[in-house]
């Protein structure tokens, strides 16, 4: 499919407006009675209330719904502004409005919340000003936005946005019901699974950091592997992902990755795990299932960290870790002048080592019994 072909039904104005005047309205208002039969949650007060939003506890005002998960946010909850919260069991007596009652409250939250945030829809087609090669493959309910461009074999799957201004480059699959959002680029070999999300900026496939050192030169080790993308993963904005040198480098199902992450060549991360922003992984390390990574965070090349491991942010991983469980290093913030002063203690450790190892060596050998 040429340039001059991709002008479909999408370029009509006419088209255009049957398409937007078909697409359902977005839910604004629902009952809390309603709430809670939809998502199975206890309900204590006026199930009438009419719910048209959300907020926080201190933000939200009346028509709002806000929550009540973290228990330093209690104090709260007797001046809350909003038409009802969603709280657990042992904190509906306190609540002043009506409530609705759930195990996990933030969770109960997130799934309310996206009634009032539903997909943007985008209509079928291929903009007039995109460029897509003759052998792409585009479903014929895919969305292609302006300016994007789609390589040479690759594949955009059904109801799959490719937003404005995307690449996707050659050799690459875009799985059905994925979303690109705007100057997302697939550079070569990438393939998304089902209902993957990735936020403005990101790259994915670019040439991981291969080098090779000869007679005081880099020769550059050509990156022949791609990119993987599991099922329901989602990629934040300005994260880049390198595709391997040789084997693909792989992120399995539900993944999550927030902003300016970096994904070396080969890395392989198991399913369920999230990275806060700025985590920096180096290449051939493998990530297992369920783990946590916190903001910063560094891991070193080639270290495998075993399942439900949690890292905290900031910490610089450069061992393997083969038991689950919660992993520091560095120092929390403390006032200045304190710092300065264990900074420069710190930098005495070692000749106060041997100070008071001298000392015991000597008693060692007048004592050798």
């Amino acid at each position: 499919m040429s340039a001059a072909t991709a002008s479909n039904a999408c370029s009509s104005p006419s088209a255009a407006h049957s398409e937007e005047s078909a697409l359902p309205a977005r839910e604004q208002d629902h009952a809390l009675a309603e709430l809670a039969a939809r998502f199975d949650l206890g309900l204590r007060g006026d199930g009438t209330v009419r719910i048209r939003g959300v907020g926080t506890l201190a933000g939200a005002g009346p028509g709002q719904l806000a929550f009540l998960a973290n228990p330093k946010y209690r104090r709260g909850l007797a001046g809350t502004g909003a038409s009802a919260v969603v709280l657990r069991e042992a904190d509906a007596a306190d609540c002043p409005v009506p409530c609705l009652i759930a195990r996990d409250p933030y969770v109960a939250f997130a799934r309310i919340a996206a009634l009032f945030e539903p997909p943007a829809a985008t209509p079928a087609g291929i903009h007039p000003s995109a460029v897509v090669a003759d052998d792409a493959v585009i479903a014929p309910d895919a969305h292609v936005g302006p300016h994007a461009s789609v390589g040479a074999r690759s594949r955009i799957g059904a109801g799959a946005v490719v937003g404005p201004g995307c690449v996707v480059g050659e050799d690459c699959e875009v799985g059905p019901g994925s979303v690109l959002l705007a100057r997302v680029t697939l550079v070569a070999r990438v393939r998304l699974g089902a209902r993957v999300r990735i936020h403005p900026g990101a790259v994915l496939g670019a040439d991981g950091f291969g080098l090779a050192m000869d007679e005081g030169r880099w020769i550059k080790v050509p990156q022949l592997g791609g990119v993987q993308v599991g099922d329901d993963c989602e990629i934040g904005a300005n994260t880049t992902i390198d595709r391997g040198a040789i084997d693909d480098t792989v992120l399995e199902e539900d993944v999550r990755l927030d902003n300016q992450v970096q994904i070396g060549h080969n890395v392989r991360v198991g399913a369920h795990t999230a990275m806060a922003g700025c985590v920096a992984v180096a290449g051939s390390a493998s990530i297992g299932r369920y783990c946590l990574i916190g903001g910063a965070a560094g891991i070193a090349g080639h270290l495998r960290i075993c399942d439900g491991v949690t890292i905290t942010a900031m910490s610089f991983v450069t061992a393997s870790i083969s038991e689950p469980g919660e992993y520091s290093s560095g120092m929390p913030v403390q006032e200045a002048r304190a710092w300065r002063r264990n900074a420069a203690r710190f930098r005495q450790l070692d000749e106060l080592a041997r100070k008071i190892g001298a000392p015991t060596k000597d008693r060692a050998r007048k004592d050798p019994g």
